[in-house]
């Protein structure tokens, strides 16, 4: 079914002119004169999409959005205007229109203008539907080649009880997919049991994992239950399971082996009915060769491999995972919903993040407490200074210079290209000649992409001795 707009305009040409461009284009399209005959269209037949005049006969349409919004909160609406000022286009943003676009409006920016609205329209509905499966905040949002086959591995091992060990770095996620896994699994109903390896003194992991009877060792007061124990009956997750002690792997051998637990200082033997999922973000072999981790007990934990892409592996689902993201913290917070500019999320996209999903929804949270913007734009990256501290950009940068040899970011390589004054200077560089590469030679473009006015950088462009190809590909825009 075509997706329909509703276009509301006083001026019989533009309505015209506006249907058959989007009809051209694929979409359903009807048209209204006047804001209270919108408002009367929508209620009797609701449309995907509203394009809607500034100026209006009766009431504008500054005040129709107001009341469309009221309705319907997750209205798509456009407003165009050819009497644009910011003040205008500030006050719609801020009444949730998704755009704001100036007369003559042409076939290209409308289109573009719907095409957006409408992807973000479905992108809100899939990210709601996300969110309202996430209860429990253990959703796994992505629809990545590398997402969808660590689902299909999820499936094929879930309803055994073989064990699994789930590889990846810190932050991508790895106990979602143990929770999945347990949630899938006949032992759902069981209790699901976190252990952190990483977190548990090394002393204290053996009575943490089996338990301990009164007096075992100083402070014992009370005989305790162990990890194992309490995960009879369902799923005990050995988190960081490559931090483990030695001893202490020689004990989970025994009761992966034996299926039966000892507490310390105990000698009853328990026997215990469990499923054993591990994670880490080593390389176990690697371990294994250096005597670091047990070789048998690799072998145990290894029956069913699960590998969690990084990622800068699935930047597809960035936008997914940003959207949803802030949608959650912002309900869990009770503050109005927002989302992110189209350009925001392409710089999203850019980002290395070394950290995974958990640096990126550090921030994310950083950007829904500081932003402000109703719209998260790239102001509000720059601002907030979302990617300012990944490790690595400035060094990709040099290196991208250095036609011998790369040239990481380093205090050697600062002093090699003559301390900081000349370093600045190169690294200053190495961004207009990104900006560039990356605007095609036009120098107007460029110097949106850098922030700066085009009149300084075509004084930078001279000064570093920029002056190939690059900056005379194409003809600028006018100012």
């Amino acid at each position: 079914m075509k997706p329909t707009v509703l276009i509301v305009d006083d001026e019989k040409n533009i309505r015209r002119t506006f249907e058959m461009v989007l009809r051209s284009a694929g979409f359903t399209a009807r048209s209204v004169e006047t804001g209270e005959l919108a408002l009367r269209e929508l209620a009797a037949r609701p449309a995907d999409l509203v394009v809607l005049d500034v100026r209006l006969p009766g009431i504008d349409g500054l005040e129709t959005l107001h009341k469309i919004r009221e309705r319907e909160p997750q209205q798509m609406v456009i407003m165009v205007s050819g009497h644009g000022s910011i003040a205008t286009a500030v006050a719609a943003t801020r009444e949730g229109a998704f755009d704001f676009i100036e007369k003559p409006v042409s076939k290209e920016r409308l289109t573009v203008a719907v095409r957006n609205a409408m992807q973000m329209r479905d992108l809100g509905r899939r990210v709601r539907e996300l969110s309202d499966r996430d209860e429990s905040r253990r959703v796994m949002v992505g629809e990545s080649p590398a997402m969808q086959e660590v689902r299909a591995q999820i499936t094929r091992a879930a309803p055994t009880n073989a064990r699994i060990l789930i590889a990846g770095e810190s932050g991508t996620g790895k106990e979602l997919v143990a929770r999945a896994v347990h949630e899938a699994s006949a032992r759902r109903d069981g209790p699901f049991v976190k252990v952190n390896c990483a977190a548990i003194p090394e002393e204290l992991i053996e009575s943490e994992l089996f338990g301990a009877v009164k007096g075992a060792y100083t402070g014992a007061t009370a005989s305790r239950e162990g990890k194992f124990l309490q995960a009879d009956g369902g799923t005990i997750f050995l988190d960081e399971v490559g931090d483990m002690s030695l001893k202490a792997q020689a004990k989970v051998l025994r009761a992966l082996q034996e299926g039966e637990i000892e507490r310390v200082g105990g000698t009853e033997t328990i026997r215990v009915d469990l499923r054993v999922l591990a994670a880490t973000n080593k390389d176990l072999p690697t371990e294994v060769a250096a005597g670091r981790f047990r070789e048998d007990l690799y072998f145990r934990l290894n029956v069913v491999p699960i590998a969690v892409p990084p990622l800068r592996e699935r930047r597809e689902d960035i936008h997914l995972l940003a959207e949803h993201l802030l949608a959650r913290y912002l309900d869990a917070n009770g503050l109005a919903q927002r989302s992110f500019a189209p350009e925001a999320i392409q710089q999203l996209e850019q980002l290395t993040w070394p950290g995974n999903i958990r640096e990126l929804g550090n921030a994310v949270e950083r950007l829904a407490i500081l932003g402000g913007s109703e719209v998260i734009g790239l102001e509000d990256l720059q601002r907030c200074g979302v990617g300012d501290d990944l490790p690595g950009r400035a060094a990709v940068a040099f290196s991208a210079t250095s036609e011998d040899e790369p040239m990481p970011l380093t205090t050697a390589a600062v002093r090699r290209l003559g301390g900081l004054v000349a370093a600045r200077q190169k690294f200053e560089q190495v961004c207009i000649a990104t900006a560039l590469d990356e605007s095609g030679g036009n120098v107007s473009q460029a110097a949106r992409l850098l922030g700066i006015d085009r009149t300084n950088l075509h004084k930078k462009i001279q000064r570093h001795e920029l002056t190939d190809d690059r900056s005379s590909a194409k003809p600028e825009e006018p100012a």
